[in-house]
């Protein structure tokens, strides 16, 4: 089993710090998100003025990149820059030899609207800057695709592949775990993994094992789906400062999926 934990959970850390706490837990992956408070990729110090050295730093701490993390919302008209944000992410990720990048419909964790016909138009165009880079983008569970049944109709349309947010259909849409698996199956290419409950209405996100999320079902099914891929560890902080540092969740997240 791969992991892998995303930069979303420790949004100040150097990656240099990011890196080495990786490797001294375990890890196999990171993705990025967000350095030093930064949150586009392509205008970071590291993969802009140090490039060089951040490769050779990835090199020789032997952790890898998972995925380059975009924010761009192919369904959302209001994103005006959405496709240049991708393409700049797909650059990136040749350069750094990372297989994936994140876009979304929207940039909601539930269905909130969004442009079908517009976000195929624009993903089928990413897609096609990735031709040749060694790179998939790949479209999220979140927003329009939620409901999972309409994201294997859009991957039909589109080509492409499916990042499995396994707790946005499920807190969202209630989908269960067997649907999901039956909707995608093979589409899915990376996951993103957190715990939560609902408390008062709203989800609160809790430390792995300590929600409700019916996490053995989820990797149980994936095993027997042949999904061979990362299991990465989303913990929000950057949107949500009162939850628990980098340090604690990674090294919980860590010892929590050695039962798998």
């Amino acid at each position: 089993m791969k992991l892998c934990f995303s930069t979303i959970g420790c949004p100040d850390w150097s990656l240099r710090d990011i890196l080495t706490t990786a490797k001294d837990l375990g890890y196999e992956g990171i993705e990025i998100r967000s350095i030093n408070n930064e949150v586009y990729a392509p205008d970071m110090r590291d993969f802009k003025e140090d490039l060089e050295k951040t490769k050779a730093l990835i090199e020789k701490v032997g952790v890898k990149i998972a995925m380059l993390t975009t924010n761009a919302a192919l369904a959302d008209h209001n994103d005006v820059k959405a496709v240049e944000k991708a393409k700049a992410y797909i650059d990136l990720a040749k350069e750094l030899n990372v297989p994936y990048i994140r876009v979304m419909s929207t940039d909601k964790p539930y269905f909130d609207g969004g442009d079908y016909d517009l976000c195929k138009k624009q993903y089928k165009e990413v897609l096609l800057y990735a031709e040749g880079k060694g790179v998939t983008p790949l479209m999220e569970t979140n927003g329009l695709f939620v409901d999972t049944k309409l994201l294997k109709k859009f991957l039909d349309e589109t080509g492409g592949g499916a990042l499995w947010d396994t707790h946005h259909p499920f807190r969202y849409n209630d989908e269960k775990i067997s649907d999901t698996i039956a909707n995608l199956g093979s589409l899915i290419k990376y996951v993103h993994l957190k715990d939560s409950v609902i408390e008062k209405g709203k989800v609160a996100y809790k430390l792995m094992g300590y929600g409700d999320m019916p996490l053995k079902e989820i990797v149980n099914s994936l095993k027997e789906n042949g999904y061979d891929g990362y299991y990465t560890f989303e913990w929000v902080k950057l949107w949500n400062k009162d939850l628990q540092e980098g340090g604690i969740v990674f090294a919980n997240y860590a010892n929590y999926m050695k039962r798998f």
